[in-house]
């Protein structure tokens, strides 16, 4: 059985815009996958973390404190989506240790300490458990030449190297809450492991399900 790593940025689960069936079609295709595959899920913080994020740092709370408000508000998000897998009795894992132990078909987790974002927690899992793909379900199509919610003439870039990535954003992280696609603790892992990624629209519960199957998609693999 095949590990497969998913990021879903928490704007992608509670977005405002959100369909009421969206939770129903994400549990049948991961149901539907089951027997083939184990699926660990990481579970962002979203628009509700970085207001809370927002509202303390001008209180001048320093960034590690900002950092656990924001993982704070992931383990709720990934509480809710845990219950409404069916996982409610599986306490939410706070390292990618104890994610890794669990032998759970589905385990779900949010954040763990300050310093990056959850997609740096997939990143890891993905390296621990040997993950045959990490997947980073964001609330855009892929990676684009610039951000496509500010410009409408922005581009999809359907392959990117690791290298281009790191030159472009770093492999740092200087703030929480940040909103980019993929934080540069994340994409040093990525680079260090030879992680096999790929970025696309976590809304599109069709475009998951054919990147895990190897099939035709609309969104960024990450190239080694």
């Amino acid at each position: 059985m095949e590990n497969i790593v998913i990021s879903i940025g928490g704007s992608v689960i509670l977005s405002d815009d959100i369909a009421n069936n969206y939770f129903q079609k994400l549990k049948k295709t991961l149901e539907k996958l089951g027997n083939n595959y184990k699926f660990y899920i990481v579970v962002g913080g979203g628009k509700t973390a970085r207001e809370y994020i927002k509202f303390a740092r001008k209180m001048n709370f320093n960034e590690d404190f900002l950092d656990e408000i924001g993982i704070d508000i992931t383990r709720i998000n990934a509480k809710i989506l845990s219950n409404y897998l069916g996982l409610s009795e599986i306490d939410i894992p706070k390292t990618t240790d104890i994610a890794k132990s669990i032998s759970k078909p589905i385990v779900v987790m949010g954040g763990t300490i300050p310093g990056h974002s959850t997609d740096m927690v997939g990143a890891e899992l993905a390296e621990k458990t040997n993950a045959e793909k990490f997947i980073i379900a964001t609330n855009v199509d892929g990676v684009y030449d610039k951000d496509p919610n500010r410009y409408d003439n922005a581009k999809l870039i359907t392959e990117i190297s690791i290298d281009d990535l790191i030159k472009k954003y770093g492999t740092e992280w200087d703030s929480a809450g940040k909103n980019i696609v993929i934080d540069g603790p994340a994409l040093k892992i990525i680079n260090d492991a030879k992680i096999q990624t790929y970025v696309i629209n976590g809304k599109e519960i069709n475009q998951l399900e054919n990147v895990i199957l190897n099939k035709d998609y609309k969104g960024t693999v990450i190239k080694k």
